[in-house]
Protein backbone atom coordinates (compact mmCIF):
# COMPACT_ATOMS: atom_id res chain seq x y z
CA UNK A 1 0.00 0.00 0.00
CA UNK A 2 1.13 3.57 -0.66
CA UNK A 3 0.50 6.57 1.53
CA UNK A 4 -3.04 6.97 0.17
CA UNK A 5 -3.84 3.35 0.98
CA UNK A 6 -3.97 2.25 -2.66
CA UNK A 7 -2.29 -0.98 -3.79
CA UNK A 8 0.79 -0.61 -5.98
CA UNK A 9 1.91 -3.24 -8.51
CA UNK A 10 5.44 -4.47 -9.26
CA UNK A 11 5.86 -1.86 -12.00
CA UNK A 12 5.12 0.97 -9.59
CA UNK A 13 1.66 1.64 -11.00
CA UNK A 14 -1.39 1.81 -8.69
CA UNK A 15 -3.88 -1.04 -8.82
CA UNK A 16 -7.39 0.32 -9.21
CA UNK A 17 -10.65 -0.09 -11.03
CA UNK A 18 -8.86 -0.09 -14.34
CA UNK A 19 -6.42 -2.84 -13.36
CA UNK A 20 -6.71 -6.29 -14.89
CA UNK A 21 -5.86 -7.77 -11.48
CA UNK A 22 -9.00 -6.20 -10.01
CA UNK A 23 -11.27 -7.05 -12.89
CA UNK A 24 -10.85 -3.84 -14.84
CA UNK A 25 -10.34 -3.49 -18.58
CA UNK A 26 -6.63 -2.63 -18.26
CA UNK A 27 -4.87 0.19 -20.06
CA UNK A 28 -6.55 1.55 -23.16
CA UNK A 29 -4.26 0.87 -26.16
CA UNK A 30 -3.11 3.76 -28.26
CA UNK A 31 -5.24 4.56 -31.24
CA UNK A 32 -4.10 2.70 -34.34
CA UNK A 33 -5.28 0.49 -37.16
CA UNK A 34 -7.26 -2.59 -36.20
CA UNK A 35 -7.06 -5.85 -38.16
CA UNK A 36 -10.52 -5.31 -39.63
CA UNK A 37 -9.95 -1.64 -40.53
CA UNK A 38 -9.67 -0.79 -44.24
CA UNK A 39 -6.12 0.00 -45.37
CA UNK A 40 -5.09 3.61 -45.19
CA UNK A 41 -3.92 5.36 -48.37
CA UNK A 42 -0.16 5.60 -48.71
CA UNK A 43 1.46 8.94 -48.03
CA UNK A 44 3.11 10.69 -50.95
CA UNK A 45 6.69 9.66 -51.58
CA UNK A 46 9.19 11.97 -49.98
CA UNK A 47 12.37 12.96 -51.73
CA UNK A 48 15.24 14.30 -49.66
CA UNK A 49 17.58 17.06 -50.83
CA UNK A 50 20.07 14.49 -52.07
CA UNK A 51 17.43 13.18 -54.46
CA UNK A 52 16.80 9.88 -52.68
CA UNK A 53 13.20 8.78 -53.17
CA UNK A 54 12.15 7.03 -49.97
CA UNK A 55 9.12 5.48 -51.64
CA UNK A 56 11.19 3.16 -53.83
CA UNK A 57 11.46 5.50 -56.84
CA UNK A 58 14.34 7.33 -58.52
CA UNK A 59 17.60 7.33 -56.57
CA UNK A 60 19.88 10.26 -57.31
CA UNK A 61 22.69 8.43 -55.54
CA UNK A 62 22.42 5.47 -57.93
CA UNK A 63 22.16 7.74 -60.96
CA UNK A 64 25.23 9.68 -59.79
CA UNK A 65 27.13 6.43 -59.28
CA UNK A 66 26.49 5.51 -62.93
CA UNK A 67 27.35 8.98 -64.19
CA UNK A 68 31.05 8.25 -65.00
CA UNK A 69 30.04 5.32 -67.26
CA UNK A 70 27.25 7.28 -68.94
CA UNK A 71 29.52 10.29 -69.32
CA UNK A 72 32.11 8.13 -71.06
CA UNK A 73 29.52 6.94 -73.58
CA UNK A 74 28.14 10.47 -73.98
CA UNK A 75 31.43 12.32 -74.49
CA UNK A 76 33.85 9.78 -75.95
CA UNK A 77 31.98 6.78 -77.41
CA UNK A 78 28.93 8.32 -79.02
CA UNK A 79 30.39 11.88 -79.05
CA UNK A 80 26.91 13.34 -78.68
CA UNK A 81 26.03 16.64 -80.32
CA UNK A 82 22.96 18.14 -78.64
CA UNK A 83 21.17 21.18 -80.03
CA UNK A 84 18.08 23.09 -78.94
CA UNK A 85 18.57 22.48 -75.22
CA UNK A 86 17.10 25.94 -74.61
CA UNK A 87 13.74 24.38 -75.50
CA UNK A 88 13.81 22.35 -72.28
CA UNK A 89 11.98 24.37 -69.59
CA UNK A 90 14.26 25.52 -66.78
CA UNK A 91 11.51 24.71 -64.29
CA UNK A 92 8.09 23.10 -64.21
CA UNK A 93 6.90 19.86 -65.75
CA UNK A 94 7.28 18.90 -69.39
CA UNK A 95 6.79 15.74 -71.45
CA UNK A 96 9.69 14.90 -73.77
CA UNK A 97 8.74 12.85 -76.84
CA UNK A 98 11.39 11.07 -78.93
CA UNK A 99 11.85 8.43 -81.62
CA UNK A 100 12.99 5.03 -80.31
CA UNK A 101 15.88 3.11 -81.75
CA UNK A 102 17.76 -0.15 -81.70
CA UNK A 103 17.99 -3.23 -79.52
CA UNK A 104 18.86 -2.26 -75.93
CA UNK A 105 18.38 1.35 -77.06
CA UNK A 106 20.86 3.84 -75.57
CA UNK A 107 18.74 6.83 -76.59
CA UNK A 108 17.14 7.51 -73.19
CA UNK A 109 20.42 7.59 -71.21
CA UNK A 110 22.02 9.92 -73.76
CA UNK A 111 19.04 12.31 -73.68
CA UNK A 112 19.18 12.30 -69.89
CA UNK A 113 22.92 13.01 -69.97
CA UNK A 114 22.46 15.91 -72.38
CA UNK A 115 19.91 17.57 -70.10
CA UNK A 116 21.78 16.65 -66.92
CA UNK A 117 25.18 17.90 -68.11
CA UNK A 118 24.44 20.62 -70.65
CA UNK A 119 20.88 21.76 -70.00
CA UNK A 120 19.73 24.61 -67.82
CA UNK A 121 19.69 23.59 -64.17
CA UNK A 122 20.94 20.02 -64.71
CA UNK A 123 17.41 18.70 -64.25
CA UNK A 124 16.68 15.00 -63.62
CA UNK A 125 14.66 13.15 -66.25
CA UNK A 126 12.22 10.31 -65.59
CA UNK A 127 11.26 7.80 -68.25
CA UNK A 128 7.75 6.51 -68.86
CA UNK A 129 7.82 2.84 -69.78
CA UNK A 130 5.73 -0.29 -69.92
CA UNK A 131 5.80 -2.89 -67.18
CA UNK A 132 7.69 -5.77 -68.79
CA UNK A 133 9.38 -7.24 -65.73
CA UNK A 134 6.50 -8.65 -63.70
CA UNK A 135 8.40 -11.90 -63.15
CA UNK A 136 11.67 -10.15 -62.32
CA UNK A 137 11.19 -8.05 -59.16
CA UNK A 138 14.90 -7.23 -58.88
CA UNK A 139 14.95 -5.81 -62.42
CA UNK A 140 11.77 -3.82 -61.76
CA UNK A 141 13.30 -2.39 -58.58
CA UNK A 142 16.47 -1.40 -60.44
CA UNK A 143 14.62 0.33 -63.28
CA UNK A 144 12.50 2.17 -60.72
CA UNK A 145 15.62 3.43 -58.95
CA UNK A 146 16.94 4.63 -62.29
CA UNK A 147 13.80 6.74 -62.80
CA UNK A 148 11.50 4.52 -64.89
CA UNK A 149 7.81 5.14 -64.12
CA UNK A 150 4.92 3.02 -65.40
CA UNK A 151 3.31 4.88 -68.29
CA UNK A 152 -0.15 3.74 -67.22
CA UNK A 153 0.40 4.41 -63.52
CA UNK A 154 -1.18 7.09 -61.36
CA UNK A 155 2.24 8.57 -60.63
CA UNK A 156 2.64 10.13 -64.08
CA UNK A 157 0.27 13.06 -63.59
CA UNK A 158 1.62 13.66 -60.08
CA UNK A 159 5.17 13.61 -61.45
CA UNK A 160 4.42 16.16 -64.18
CA UNK A 161 1.80 18.43 -62.63
CA UNK A 162 2.38 18.28 -58.88
CA UNK A 163 6.15 17.81 -58.75
CA UNK A 164 6.98 19.69 -61.96
CA UNK A 165 9.41 17.06 -63.26
CA UNK A 166 10.62 16.18 -66.76
CA UNK A 167 9.42 12.86 -68.18
CA UNK A 168 10.63 11.14 -71.35
CA UNK A 169 8.38 8.93 -73.46
CA UNK A 170 8.80 6.97 -76.70
CA UNK A 171 5.32 6.86 -78.31
CA UNK A 172 6.33 4.19 -80.82
CA UNK A 173 6.35 1.77 -77.90
CA UNK A 174 7.82 -1.70 -78.34
CA UNK A 175 7.45 -1.36 -82.10
CA UNK A 176 10.14 1.31 -82.11
CA UNK A 177 12.74 -1.11 -80.78
CA UNK A 178 11.76 -3.90 -83.20
CA UNK A 179 12.82 -2.06 -86.35
CA UNK A 180 15.50 -3.94 -88.26
CA UNK A 181 18.41 -2.05 -89.77
CA UNK A 182 16.79 -1.34 -93.13
CA UNK A 183 13.75 0.20 -91.35
CA UNK A 184 15.80 2.60 -89.23
CA UNK A 185 14.55 6.14 -88.63
CA UNK A 186 11.13 5.44 -90.16
CA UNK A 187 8.75 6.27 -87.36
CA UNK A 188 6.11 3.70 -86.45
CA UNK A 189 2.58 4.80 -85.61
CA UNK A 190 2.39 6.49 -82.23
CA UNK A 191 0.66 4.45 -79.55
CA UNK A 192 -2.98 5.63 -79.38
CA UNK A 193 -1.94 9.27 -78.74
CA UNK A 194 -1.71 8.37 -75.07
CA UNK A 195 1.18 10.75 -74.52
CA UNK A 196 -0.91 13.72 -75.70
CA UNK A 197 -3.67 12.85 -73.24
CA UNK A 198 -1.07 12.59 -70.47
CA UNK A 199 0.20 16.10 -71.23
CA UNK A 200 -3.34 17.49 -71.49
CA UNK A 201 -4.32 16.08 -68.11
CA UNK A 202 -1.14 17.40 -66.47
CA UNK A 203 -1.30 20.72 -68.41
CA UNK A 204 2.39 20.61 -69.34
CA UNK A 205 4.16 21.37 -72.66
CA UNK A 206 5.41 18.65 -75.01
CA UNK A 207 9.00 18.89 -76.27
CA UNK A 208 9.58 16.77 -79.43
CA UNK A 209 13.06 15.25 -79.83
CA UNK A 210 14.75 13.76 -82.89
CA UNK A 211 17.77 11.48 -82.36
CA UNK A 212 20.07 9.75 -84.83
CA UNK A 213 22.88 7.29 -84.09
CA UNK A 214 20.94 4.93 -81.88
CA UNK A 215 19.82 2.68 -84.74
CA UNK A 216 23.45 1.97 -85.69
CA UNK A 217 24.81 1.76 -82.14
CA UNK A 218 22.88 -1.44 -81.43
CA UNK A 219 21.36 -2.48 -84.78
CA UNK A 220 18.93 -5.33 -85.29
CA UNK A 221 19.74 -7.62 -88.21
CA UNK A 222 16.84 -10.03 -87.63
CA UNK A 223 14.44 -11.34 -84.99
CA UNK A 224 14.73 -14.86 -83.61
CA UNK A 225 11.01 -15.54 -83.45
CA UNK A 226 11.38 -19.13 -82.30
CA UNK A 227 13.25 -17.99 -79.17
CA UNK A 228 10.68 -15.25 -78.66
CA UNK A 229 7.91 -17.87 -78.56
CA UNK A 230 9.91 -20.24 -76.35
CA UNK A 231 11.06 -17.64 -73.83
CA UNK A 232 7.95 -15.43 -73.91
CA UNK A 233 10.12 -12.33 -74.37
CA UNK A 234 8.84 -9.34 -76.34
CA UNK A 235 11.83 -9.61 -78.65
CA UNK A 236 15.01 -11.64 -79.04
CA UNK A 237 17.09 -9.76 -81.61
CA UNK A 238 20.04 -11.02 -83.59
CA UNK A 239 22.93 -8.61 -84.13
CA UNK A 240 26.69 -8.25 -83.74
CA UNK A 241 26.52 -8.78 -79.96
CA UNK A 242 23.49 -10.96 -79.19
CA UNK A 243 22.95 -13.83 -78.54
CA UNK A 244 26.54 -15.07 -78.88
CA UNK A 245 27.95 -12.70 -76.22
CA UNK A 246 24.95 -13.10 -73.90
CA UNK A 247 24.95 -10.73 -70.89
CA UNK A 248 27.97 -8.85 -72.27
CA UNK A 249 25.91 -7.55 -75.19
CA UNK A 250 24.91 -4.29 -73.43
CA UNK A 251 28.59 -3.36 -73.29
CA UNK A 252 29.10 -3.78 -77.03
CA UNK A 253 27.52 -0.70 -78.52
CA UNK A 254 28.95 0.37 -81.87
CA UNK A 255 30.60 3.84 -81.75
CA UNK A 256 28.02 5.60 -83.92
CA UNK A 257 27.98 9.38 -83.84
CA UNK A 258 24.91 10.64 -81.95
CA UNK A 259 23.02 13.81 -82.74
CA UNK A 260 20.08 14.97 -80.62
CA UNK A 261 17.80 17.82 -81.64
CA UNK A 262 15.35 19.28 -79.09
CA UNK A 263 12.54 20.96 -81.03
CA UNK A 264 10.35 23.88 -80.02
CA UNK A 265 7.74 22.90 -77.41
CA UNK A 266 4.05 22.41 -78.12
CA UNK A 267 2.19 24.75 -75.75
CA UNK A 268 -0.35 22.25 -74.41
CA UNK A 269 -1.51 24.49 -71.48
CA UNK A 270 -2.65 27.10 -74.03
CA UNK A 271 -5.11 24.68 -75.67
CA UNK A 272 -8.83 24.87 -74.82
CA UNK A 273 -9.90 22.93 -71.74
CA UNK A 274 -12.15 20.64 -73.79
CA UNK A 275 -9.35 19.37 -76.03
CA UNK A 276 -8.90 16.26 -73.91
CA UNK A 277 -12.43 15.11 -74.77
CA UNK A 278 -11.97 15.74 -78.51
CA UNK A 279 -10.50 12.52 -79.93
CA UNK A 280 -9.95 14.11 -83.35
CA UNK A 281 -8.00 17.03 -81.87
CA UNK A 282 -5.86 14.68 -79.77
CA UNK A 283 -5.02 12.51 -82.79
CA UNK A 284 -4.20 15.63 -84.82
CA UNK A 285 -1.76 16.89 -82.17
CA UNK A 286 -0.05 13.50 -82.02
CA UNK A 287 0.28 13.31 -85.80
CA UNK A 288 1.71 16.83 -86.04
CA UNK A 289 4.33 15.97 -83.44
CA UNK A 290 5.17 12.74 -85.24
CA UNK A 291 5.55 14.64 -88.52
CA UNK A 292 7.86 17.21 -86.93
CA UNK A 293 10.11 14.49 -85.52
CA UNK A 294 10.18 12.59 -88.84
CA UNK A 295 11.01 15.78 -90.75
CA UNK A 296 13.89 16.54 -88.39
CA UNK A 297 15.20 12.99 -88.69
CA UNK A 298 15.16 13.26 -92.49
CA UNK A 299 17.02 16.59 -92.33
CA UNK A 300 19.71 15.28 -89.98
CA UNK A 301 20.20 12.11 -92.04
CA UNK A 302 20.60 14.20 -95.20
CA UNK A 303 23.25 16.31 -93.46
CA UNK A 304 25.13 13.29 -92.07
CA UNK A 305 28.22 12.32 -94.06
CA UNK A 306 29.22 9.28 -91.99
CA UNK A 307 27.51 7.01 -89.46
CA UNK A 308 30.69 7.02 -87.37
CA UNK A 309 31.96 10.57 -87.84
CA UNK A 310 28.75 12.51 -88.27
Amino acid sequence: MNERGRAVGLGGRPLGADSLLLGGPGEVPAAGPRPDDPPRPEAPKAIDPAGEDHGGGRSERLVSALDPLLDFYYRYWFRVDAEGLENIPAEGGALLVCNHSGALPPDAPMIMQAIRNEGRGARPVYMLGEQRFEGFPAVRALTSRLGVVAADGDDVERLLADEGQLALVFPEGAGGTRKVLWQRYRLRRFDRSRFVRTALRARVPIVPIALIGGEEAMPIFAHMRFLERVTGQVQVPFNHAFPHFGPLAPLMYMPAKFRIRFLEPVDIPALPAGTLDDAGAVESIAERIRTRIQTSLDEMLAERRSVWLG
